[in-house]
């Protein structure tokens, strides 16, 4: 919270990835792949909300978000090489990228 807020990490998510695809992301398919927020607190669940609102109002996506929205329930690292994956492998993932849209 002394570096960013919240809502500002949602906000950058949002233009992060496609969040109108439901268990896709490219073409990668699956459940894995979907597009969710995980809340620890209502406050971050009332904070989500109103930043998929915002998003879905702004018209910046021709459909509406699909980001589920769920209480985080448990917590497991992924494997070692899926770590700063975008960092070991630059051009590995084209569908993540800062799109140029507006909330």
């Amino acid at each position: 919270p002394q570096q960013t807020s919240y809502e500002k990490i949602l906000l950058f998510f949002f233009k992060m990835h496609d969040p109108t695809t439901e268990n896709r992301q490219g073409n990668d398919v699956g459940s894995q792949y979907r597009s969710i927020i995980f809340y620890a607190n209502a406050t971050q669940k009332e904070i989500a909300e109103k930043v998929i609102r915002r998003v879905n109002l702004s018209g910046a996506w021709k459909k509406p978000v699909a980001t589920r929205l769920e209480a985080i329930q448990a917590f497991w690292l992924a494997e070692d090489d899926h770590q700063k994956y975008l960092v070991k492998h630059p051009h590995g993932y084209t569908c993540h990228f800062l799109r140029k849209v507006n909330f």
